[in-house]
């Protein structure tokens, strides 16, 4: 496992563990924490914990789900050599420090957080929010400054998380009249959030319109033949709009030549380019991205007891330096201590 020992930045990052990931996390985060691996410390987390906070009736689902999120890591090229991978609910110094971290944010300022805005209504939990839920961003906060680290990759949404964590650092600092927790900075992912592919919504695990990591040819090709376009493309010869066009915008994410696309976008605005030229396109090239990764998934699962002492190994590594976090944070507060 990686060690802190050297003066590499410190990456902190992870994923609920309430269904296998999809292309949206290999787009968004997933590639560049391959390469993160090689220049940074990374820590990376099965946010079981955070998952309970809206899936408290369904535990079963989110303990299943560890063991499908570490092998879409280990598919993906996470090399756990390299990054530390961690269970969160099996360190308890991040259940600590939220308790602490609590103490230095208002209820208030929670409510105004406008990704929990967000999340809330998307849930539909109006008034009926669980205290868990609410809080998370406070958990997050933990999580982040548990391991010092000063870089998180984040989607656009997850920015004012990474204010709030900097508010309580600074908070904090402040109380104890020096700088014992860092703050961090958002990294954003140069793709876009993708669409799932009806082309409503974000691809969302919840919405059911996601493409996985191990998805089947079939699987794939039914996903793209249901890709929203342009409603208005009626025949081959017809102009046709690239802006919303879900076809172009997996294109732009993951075709290897930007250029060849850029020609095919012009030839479907002028007419005579049609939607099943570009759909046959985008399967092939998702065929030829997915199958590797399929194939090393199905390698990974056939031996659960390596992946599983991979998450012990990590979670023990986990356990120190957050404990190590945890003491000096008690201890600038001036805590009770035997």
């Amino acid at each position: 496992m990686s060690s802190t020992t050297d003066n590499r930045p410190i990456v902190l990052t992870g994923d609920r563990t309430t269904g296998q990931l999809h292309l949206g996390h290999y787009a968004g985060s997933l590639k560049t924490r391959t390469t993160l691996q090689d220049t940074h410390h990374q820590f990376l987390l099965l946010a079981d914990a955070q998952a309970l906070t809206d899936n408290f009736d369904n535990p079963e689902k989110v303990q299943r789900n560890v063991l499908e999120v570490a092998l879409d890591y280990l598919a993906v090229g996470i090399d756990p050599t390299k990054t530390t991978i961690f269970v969160q609910s099996c360190v308890p110094a991040l259940s600590e420090l939220t308790m602490l971290y609590l103490n230095f944010v208002t209820v208030a300022r929670l409510e105004r957080n406008p990704t929990i805005k967000q999340e809330i209504v998307l849930r539909g939990f109006e008034r009926d929010i669980p205290a868990g839920f609410l809080c998370y961003p406070v958990a997050q906060a933990a999580d982040i400054t548990a391991f010092k680290a000063t870089l998180v990759p984040v989607g656009e949404d997850q920015i004012p998380m990474i204010e709030q964590t900097n508010e309580i650092a600074r908070r904090i600092n402040r109380q104890v009249g020096r700088d014992i927790l860092p703050e961090c900075k958002a990294m954003l992912s140069n793709v876009a959030r993708l669409p799932g592919f009806d082309g409503k919504a974000k691809m969302s695990k919840s919405l059911g319109n996601t493409i996985v990591l191990n998805a089947s040819d079939d699987d794939i090709k039914k996903a793209v033949n249901k890709m929203y376009t342009d409603p208005n493309h009626l025949k081959v010869s017809d102009p046709g709009q690239v802006e919303g066009n879900v076809v172009f915008t997996y294109l732009d994410a993951f075709d290897e030549f930007p250029e060849e696309i850029a020609e095919l976008k012009a030839h479907y605005q002028r007419g005579g380019l049609g939607d099943s030229v570009l759909k046959k396109r985008l399967y092939e090239r998702l065929v030829a991205m997915i199958a590797p990764i399929r194939e090393r998934r199905n390698q990974f699962a056939q031996d659960p007891a390596y992946v599983m002492d991979v998450l012990r190994e990590g979670t023990q590594k986990a356990q120190v330096v957050t404990q190590q976090t945890l003491d000096e944070v008690k201890n600038a507060l001036g805590l009770f201590r035997f």
